[in-house]
């Protein structure tokens, strides 16, 4: 695995992808060739060039051959990802669709379909059609009945605790990022590390692995080694190849101690508050209290409490008592220890820690 680790190759991408052991990675991110065909130079309205892209990689005979290729490396990506692992790949209107009919028949399973928005895309300067201001992102699980990991609560806090949506507006890589050699670009199409670190923070654990087949300048590697994730590219181009390493090279990773990411609700135990009850932990006859101590309720044998004519659950009788439709209980509920109130959802997280501490 080490030699799959950390660590970058100059060399054709279908020819190292056959020696890499199946089942290798958590996710993939692929960059690919659009295949433009574009046959002409671009100029601006001032008659100055448009470095577009119109590179030898992305050039392909006819849509047959851009079939085959794309056919191949896709079946590879699937066979090294993890059974419970998942796939990123980006494209434009030239090819997207195309990437989108293989995928769909080499069985991975498609979970979302991403717009990245570009705020700052290349205008179209013939005036013959709409602005291309977007690219699509594919994002798949290896199959049907993989347990592939999305960090929702993560992508919640990242866009101000709303629901993060599938139209993301970030600028193109340009400033500092934007690698130059004598004034000019080293890559034609560089992807902002922004755009990276959202999907390797949706999609990824600390200390998961990330391939790039078609790596360029190195964005995912140095996002990867940022976000404490182990990665591995594959680029070609030998100019690219050489800007990524040391690109690599000069990222400094951000410390373990601020790795952390906040726990999908889903993903923590479930623990009925009778579960307390069947082990001693509260036991019936234990009065809880709100925050202020003006209330007062009973446990019950059961799991259930008891306030004057009401009882039921812990949040059904909270939710009554504030007059509301719903209420958190293991948040409203409060118990005395030596005086000072604690709140009953400690109880719960000694619990599920093995630390079962009563302070009763």
């Amino acid at each position: 695995m080490t030699k799959f680790c950390n660590r970058i190759i100059n060399g054709e991408s279908l020819e190292i992808l056959k020696k890499i052991p199946s089942k290798t990675f958590d996710l993939v991110f692929a960059d690919p060739p659009y295949n433009m065909q574009i046959g002409e130079k671009l100029k601006r309205p001032d008659n100055s060039k448009v470095y577009g892209v119109n590179d030898k990689w992305d050039q392909f005979l006819n849509f047959k051959h851009y079939d085959e290729f794309s056919k191949e490396w896709l079946k590879q990506c699937k066979r090294i990802l993890k059974d419970n692992g998942s796939m990123w790949v980006i494209g434009t209107y030239h090819n997207i669709f195309r990437l989108g009919y293989h995928i769909q028949n080499l069985n991975y399973w498609i979970l979302n379909d991403v717009i990245w928005r570009k705020n700052n895309p290349m205008p179209n300067f013939k005036g013959t059609r709409f602005t291309n201001a977007h690219e699509t992102l594919i994002w798949a699980s290896k199959s049907k009945k993989s347990k592939y990991t999305f960090n929702y609560q993560s992508l919640k806090c990242l866009n101000d605790d709303i629901q993060m949506r599938s139209d993301w507006t970030i600028p193109i890589c340009n400033g500092k990022e934007r690698l130059k050699k004598n004034g000019k670009k080293i890559h034609s199409t560089q992807k902002p590390e922004a755009l990276l670190h959202r999907i390797i923070l949706a999609t990824t654990k600390k200390g998961d692995s990330i391939l790039d087949p078609f790596l360029g300048t190195g964005t995912t590697a140095v996002v990867s080694k940022k976000l404490g994730r182990n990665y591995f590219g594959i680029e070609k181009n030998k100019t690219y190849y050489k800007a990524a390493y040391k690109r690599i090279k000069q990222t400094k990773p951000i410390k373990d101690d601020y790795l952390d990411t906040i726990e999908n609700n889903k993903s923590k135990p479930r623990i009925p508050f009778g579960s307390l009850v069947e082990m001693g932990i509260l036991r019936p006859g234990t009065t809880l209290f709100d925050q202020k101590k003006r209330i007062n309720a009973k446990v019950m044998i059961d799991g259930s409490i008891k306030y004057k004519k009401s009882e039921g659950s812990i949040h059904k009788v909270a939710a009554k008592i504030v007059g509301a439709e719903s209420c958190n209980g293991w948040t409203y509920w409060h118990y005395d220890v030596n005086g000072s109130m604690v709140v009953i959802d400690r109880l719960r997280q000694n619990f599920i820690s093995n630390k079962k501490n009563h302070f009763l």
